[in-house]
């Protein structure tokens, strides 16, 4: 559970290469802050399972969503 201080962070799918069942181009993602992922060069995200997995960095971008959209996903949970 992320503290009030700590900001949800969201990526857009730019790549699905070796996990097509997992990612989908194009769809937004939210971050699982993990420190040691970016040292390997990965990043963790909940992906269509609804679970959070590591995957390559490189196939994502970071976005900021207006505030209205970051709270309608919090919903959705």
């Amino acid at each position: 559970m992320q503290s009030a201080n700590t900001k949800t962070q969201f990526v857009v799918c730019i790549s699905n290469k070796d996990y097509p069942a997992s990612l989908e181009v194009r769809k937004i993602y939210q971050v699982v802050l993990d420190s040691h992922a970016g040292q390997h060069q990965m990043i963790r995200v909940v992906d269509e399972s609804g679970d959070d997995y590591l995957y390559p960095l490189n196939y994502f971008i970071p976005i900021e969503l207006p505030k209205a959209v970051e709270e309608a996903f919090s919903l959705v949970s």
